[in-house]
């Protein structure tokens, strides 16, 4: 099986592409954005299929992250995967930015939890817990980084995400052992991984927002209706 992947969800634009049969990426590319995902995606895209033999018509699968993270790098990632998919007339599956996070750490740790902390400002973050012999511990949430420590506990753990560096520090200040291992966005290469073994039936390529959008209307600015 040959995937394209993608991620606008966070501070990257990256796509690659994939197969089932081997670990090495046939095509990768990754740029660091804070903005621009929009014009920045679609060039990109184009580039990583140009090095594929076949382009888009070897592909049999596209992933794209689903969140959490930036309502507008969310959008443009879906909408490209989606346009991809319907062209090629293939699947799109999603995988979203704290599994993407917690792969890498699942494959080499053991005997700690492990956790996902992407900064979502104003004090939270968006988190995720598992541990290889529980299985989840705390589902995707959006909580204060006090919240996030007490679900945590006192049990040793390494964090992941843009949040690990504070939520660290908050476990670390109640006498927890925290350790940080990256901060940076998902590898794009575990986001394929992951689109690979997803079950399209399952894995819907939907936003996962966990909260609102931090613009609200200003009612009190409208006009009233006639």
């Amino acid at each position: 099986m040959r995937i394209l992947a993608i991620d606008t969800a966070l501070d990257a634009c990256a796509a690659c592409v994939a197969t089932d049969a081997s670990d090495d990426l046939l095509s990768e590319e990754s740029l660091t954005l804070a903005r621009g995902h929009a014009e920045a995606l679609l060039p990109l895209i184009e580039r990583v299929m140009a090095r594929v033999e076949g382009g888009f018509e070897s592909l049999d699968r596209v992933a794209v992250t689903v969140g959490p993270g930036s309502y507008t790098g969310l959008r443009v990632g879906l909408s490209a995967a989606r346009a991809v998919g319907l062209a090629a007339g293939i699947p799109v599956v999603g995988v979203t930015t704290l599994s993407a996070l917690l792969a890498p750490l699942l494959s080499a740790e053991a005997d700690r939890l492990l956790a996902a902390a992407i900064d979502a400002r104003h004090g939270s973050v968006y988190l995720q817990a598992m541990s290889l012999a529980e299985g989840i511990v705390v589902p995707p949430s959006l909580v204060s980084l006090e919240e996030a420590a007490a679900l945590l506990g006192g049990a040793p753990v390494t964090l992941i995400g843009s949040g690990a560096p504070a939520l660290a520090a908050e476990l670390q200040a109640r006498g927890a052992d925290a350790e940080v291992a990256e901060t940076g966005p998902p590898s794009i290469a575990w986001v394929a991984s992951l689109g690979l073994v997803a079950d399209p039936a399952q894995a819907m390529a939907r936003p996962l927002y966990l909260r609102g959008p931090d613009a609200q209307p200003q009612d009190h600015a409208r006009l009233a209706r006639r």
